[in-house]
């Protein structure tokens, strides 16, 4: 009888140990991931130089990189998300912060948000002039206000009671978007004159007037899904025009039930599909994956209606997936699996 006790207690014991050991290791093997996206659109390929995509490549590879260190180091998504998205902000090629592009008068207006997928909290800002990063503003507006959006005016107070990096808009200026804006001003004068509708004339515009955000999701070792993005805007835009980078659930969303989703293209009709959303809902009650999912909306719902763009996305179990219908899309990736990523076309 001391036997059979003695040998039920060792292996009681035993199993314990097990289940600890186990336990741990499964803690340590928790997926973190990260991706990113530069904004999608008419990208032509005869147009880029080796030396102009090796310009892109390292800016998204450094805004990945940044982003994923953090990560590895044990920091929440939501703060490498912020990272990767300041890093994108303060380069001249893409359009938010230093390189947003133009309005029709001539001045910047910028919009961001952010959204953690365990609190379901988020933040966002559309419309502001003199914010250094609006991603930082979002995230104060987020996690310090009671209120989930501010725009314009308000948001600026907002950032100054908060002590956040504050400019002359003038600091957004570069050259690039300046020449940009003088022809899609030059081709809006010409067609609307034609049209006697600036409403229509407007419509006329090239693609690669409509586009350019940049963005980020990201997955961390506690097993919480953050997505953010940052936007300069369109091109010539009038009258206070509002895209899908600060509204929750179609430029960004995040839900630990599904996934993180921030998107980049034509803003009208990624509101009026609430794109983000969508791709996190279809995935959680069809209990698809998040590619298919994620295809499913870009690929066929925007397609049909008319909308050109795509998306970054991530679950809790550290899949990503980059789908797009434009011609590019910059984007990135790295996950702790040892996977990386970094392309520009659909053959990259």
């Amino acid at each position: 009888m001391k036997n059979k006790l003695f040998l039920a207690a060792a292996l009681t014991i035993t199993s314990s140990t097990l289940w600890l050991v186990d336990g741990a290791h499964a803690h340590q093997e928790q997926a973190f991931a990260i991706a990113i996206h530069g904004g999608a659109g008419t990208i032509d390929k005869s147009k880029m130089t080796q030396e102009k995509r090796k310009a892109y490549e390292s800016a998204l590879t450094h805004a990945r990189d940044t982003g994923y260190a953090m990560l590895a180091e044990g920091k929440s998504s939501q703060a490498a998300v912020i990272a990767a998205i300041q890093i994108l902000e303060d380069s001249p090629l893409f359009n938010a912060g230093k390189g947003a592009v133009y309005t029709f008068d001539g001045e910047h207006e910028l919009d961001a948000s952010i959204m953690n997928g365990k609190s379901l909290n988020a933040g966002a800002v559309s419309g502001v002039k003199t914010v250094k990063s609006p991603i930082a503003l979002a995230e104060a507006v987020m996690e310090k206000s009671v209120h989930v959006m501010l725009s314009g005016e308000g948001a600026e107070v907002f950032a100054n009671q908060q002590g956040l990096a504050l400019v002359e808009n003038n600091y957004f200026n570069t050259d690039a978007r300046f020449q940009s804006l003088l022809k899609a001003k030059k081709q809006l004068a010409e067609k609307a004159k034609e049209l006697k509708d600036f409403q229509a004339a407007h419509k006329t515009l090239n693609n690669e007037y409509k586009f350019g955000t940049v963005g980020a999701v990201a997955l961390d070792k506690l097993g919480t899904i953050t997505a953010g993005t940052s936007t300069g805007g369109m091109t010539a835009k009038r009258f206070g025009r509002i895209g899908d980078a600060p509204i929750i659930g179609a430029g960004t969303y995040a839900n630990n039930d599904s996934c993180a989703v921030s998107a980049t293209g034509h803003g009208e009709y990624f509101i009026r599909y609430h794109v983000a959303a969508d791709i996190c809902a279809r995935m959680q009650y069809q209990g698809i994956s998040l590619e298919k999912a994620a295809d499913v909306v870009i690929n066929d719902v925007l397609v049909k209606a008319g909308g050109s763009g795509g998306v970054i996305a991530i679950d809790t179990k550290g899949n990503i997936t980059m789908p797009f219908n434009s011609t590019g899309m910059y984007r990135a990736s790295k996950s702790s699996n040892g996977e990386a990523f970094v392309g520009i076309f659909k053959d990259d």
